[in-house]
Parts: C-alpha cells; structure tokens; sequence
C-alpha cells in the first residue's frame, strides 16, 4: 500500500456535515489540502525561555490578515528548567478570549491542554465559552501532558495520565454535546442528569483535536477525536506516519492529520531545507517540500519561531507573498 493510493482515496471521503460547516475546523482543515498555522508566541527567542511578547498583539492581526489558518496557543503552567521553554507564557483560555478580541476569521486552537491536569467540567465550560467570543472558531486541542514535574504539584500521578486523559475526554463529550446528561467518570466527577453546562458551542459541531499522542493507540485517536497533530525531529518524514493512520481511519469519515514543527524561513529562497530539529530552508525548498506532503495527504502544518533570529514581521510578509497562495486557507463564508 503506498502514500499515494491512500492520499487519493481518502479524497472521496469528507468531513461530517457539521465539522465542515464548523467556522474554526473547515477553515483549517480539508482533504486533499494542506493549510498553514502558526504557534503563538508569534516572535523569536532563540537565547530565552521566555519571548518578550513585544507587539505580540499586533502580530496576531497580521497574521489574521494574510490569511493563516489557526493560531494555536500552548498549555505551561509552570516554568521546567528541563524543559527550557513557557510557550506564550499566558494561560491558552484567558489569551484566546483576550484574541476573540483582536482577530476576525483566524482559528484559535489549544495545542494542547494538558487534560489530565485540568478538571473536564471546566475545560468544557471555559472551551464553549471562548468558542461564543470567537464566534464559532475555536479549536479544542487536548494533549496528555510530558513534564512529569507538574503532576506532584496538581496531585495528579504521572503514571496514569493516559487513563485520566481517556476519561476526562469522554466527560467533557458528555458535558458538551448533551442536555442534562448523566455521566460517572472514574477519575473526575459524576453527572446526575439535573445541571445543564451552559454556554453551549457556537455551531452544530465541537471539535476536538489529539495533540500528540497522549499515551494512546493510534486507533484510540482514530476511533475518538477528530484529526490529530503530532510532531518529530524532522518535518521531512512526518508524512511517513500516513499510512498506518490513513489505516486506523479507514472505516470512518474523514480524519484531518498535521504536524508541528520548529520552523525558521531562510531569507536566501533558493537554500534547500537543512538538516536538524528545526524545518529551515528557503521558500521554494519549503514549498515543494509541502506540495509533497498535501499530496501524501498532510493537512495541516503548525510552525513554531521560537528559534529564528529573523523578524517574525520579515517572515509573515514573505509568506503572504509567496507560500500562502500555494497553500490557502479555505475560506467559510460564515458571518460572525
């Protein structure tokens, strides 16, 4: 079975109706299309752990403007001097009301909430309620969490982050798409059938996307959540995962796959992409590099900047010029 046979039959199969009509989820995702996104904090600082958030506003509606498909916003609670890094600083609910504010048809996604950390119940209420501020353009994506300091501080076992991962899941599904529901979570709380979470989503649907794999089988991920974005040490072969999930999706609708990656746009455009952790490489290497994973079937690519010691501002015009045309972003005519 090759890439290509599987690429070109997952083409006839769609979203479900209400993802595709979702304003967050169709405009980043379609099949046989890859779109582009961005990791916040849109900046680089590659000598900190922690970026300056100088402009970050500013940078956020730019990047509305040319046309990227998601913003997504990471989950660090806490600074880990072993892990070196604190994501956009600002907890990923409160800045994605705060950008509610500034931004008018980018999707603002987690990538991802630490689940096993967080209460399910207000995961949902805080997911639905930033969903209504941004008007049906938020993306829930959920991780399972790899920083084994945090857990003793939340009085969480590290061991069985998988099993609360599954189960908080399937409480915030219960929560979210029922009214009045019943439900007994194993780690969580129980619901009885007499409190209704409110507010509800914005449109019909509510996706939710596994960030990495969580501790989970692939066919969990295939079975339970609606696309997944996972990373590696090098963009260049994270197509070659496609076919054991085009596998794992086999008897469903369509199930969107991604990728994020470190990501530092050359300003020479003819450098071909080097080789490493970080995805360097001028526009016309980046492009067809893209071209070959929409067409094996990636849908969707999150750059992360943190490491590029070229203004961000530099990079963003470039890409509006020239990449983002090649790789659009799938415009849903819905009002907000």
């Amino acid at each position: 079975m090759n890439v290509n046979d599987i690429s070109k039959g997952d083409r006839v199969r769609s979203l479900p109706v209400d993802l595709a009509s979702h304003r967050g989820f169709g405009r980043v995702f379609q099949p046989g299309k890859l779109t582009l996104g961005l990791i916040a904090p849109l900046e680089g600082y590659p000598d900190s752990v922690a970026p300056t958030l100088d402009n970050h506003v500013e940078m956020v509606r730019k990047a509305d403007e040319i046309g990227i498909a998601a913003l997504w916003l990471r989950d660090v609670p806490f600074y880990d001097p072993g892990f070196g890094d604190v994501g956009q600083i600002i907890d990923p609910m409160v800045y994605s009301g705060f950008l509610a504010a500034h931004t008018r048809k980018i999707a603002i996604g987690s990538a991802g909430i630490v689940l096993p950390l967080r209460d399910p119940l207000i995961v949902a209420k805080q997911s639905t309620s930033v969903d209504q501020l941004l008007g049906g353009r938020f993306i829930l994506g959920l991780s399972g969490g790899d920083r084994a300091e945090e857990f003793p501080a939340f009085g969480v076992s590290f061991d069985d982050r998988a099993e609360r991962y599954r189960d908080a899941y399937a409480m915030i599904r219960a929560a979210v798409g029922n009214a009045f529901p019943t439900w007994q979570s194993e780690f969580y709380g129980e619901l009885r059938g007499t409190l209704d979470l409110i507010p509800k989503p914005v449109g019909p649907g509510f996706p939710a996307v596994a960030i990495g794999r969580s501790g989970q089988t692939l066919d969990w991920l295939a079975a339970n959540m609606d696309a997944w974005i996972w990373h590696g040490a090098d963009a260049r072969h994270m197509a070659d995962i496609l076919p054991k999930w085009r596998q794992a999706t086999a008897d469903k609708p369509f199930k969107p796959y991604g990728y994020g990656t470190w990501f530092d746009l050359a300003e020479d455009p003819d450098l071909p992409i080097q080789p490493g952790r970080i995805l360097k490489g001028g526009r016309h290497a980046l492009t067809a590099l893209w071209r070959e994973q929409e067409e094996a079937g990636v849908n969707h690519v999150v750059l992360n900047m943190k490491q590029t010691r070229r203004p961000v501002t530099e990079i963003l015009d470039e890409l509006a010029e020239f990449i983002l045309p090649q790789f659009p972003t799938h415009t849903m005519e819905i009002s907000s």
